[in-house]
């Protein structure tokens, strides 16, 4: 289940839907996946689909994390990228192998609690994490050069847009269940560009602890 044959299947079928990024194809292929699903549901890690991780959430299928990750990235090297929903932990790890700094926040304290542990077992020292409402990002550490959602907002949440540097981008679902879509947002001087990308089915953005 966790063979270099089966991560290479995966490699190629990413590549197939137009992944062309050799960094993050090959930091996509050496991240351990199995370790962010639950224990049934390894033998499944490196399928390309979605897959649940308890608490009504999942982990996204690695195709996802890796055109966000490759639309973040498209511009340059990032310093500091902001997560909005940690989840299981996976796009925060696959970010870590990429970019200085990943910080990462995510709603629910139980989830956040086994992504912690997911980065200490693999030494992944460069992410910060916290139990926040993600609506609000995380201000202290602002302005990011890039974010990245991993749940779905009706609406760009201008509270995430004020902690982009002029020039940063931001990727996020944006609509509801079945009609979203994934949208690039690039902070300019006097505001936003958007640049609607493809459909896509995320969980909803919800506010507020748990």
């Amino acid at each position: 289940m966790t063979s270099q044959r089966t991560r290479n299947r995966l490699i190629d079928r990413l590549r197939e839907q137009g992944v062309n990024d050799a960094r993050i194809l090959e930091v996509i292929k050496s991240t351990p996946r199995h370790l962010f699903v639950d224990e049934a549901l390894a033998h499944r890690a490196y399928e390309d689909k979605a897959l649940p991780i308890g608490f009504n959430q999942t982990i996204s299928q690695p195709y996802i994390v890796a055109r966000m990750t490759e639309v973040l990235l498209s511009a340059g090297q990032m310093s500091s990228v902001l997560e909005v929903g940690t989840g299981s932990g996976y796009q925060a790890a696959v970010l870590a192998q990429l970019v200085e700094k990943v910080y990462t926040v995510e709603r629910i304290s139980g989830m956040i609690e086994r992504a912690a542990s997911r980065f200490k077992m693999l030494g992944l020292r460069n992410i910060s994490y916290r139990h926040l409402d993600g609506g609000i990002g995380w201000p202290e550490r602002g302005p990011f050069d890039g974010i990245i959602l991993t749940a779905s907002p009706m609406h760009i949440p201008e509270a995430l847009v004020e902690q982009l540097v002029v020039g940063g981008r931001m990727v996020l679902p944006l609509g509801i269940e079945n009609t979203q879509e994934l949208v690039l947002v690039k902070r300019i001087t006097t505001g936003v560009e958007t640049e609607v990308l493809e459909k896509v089915n995320f969980v909803p953005l919800v506010s507020g602890k748990t």
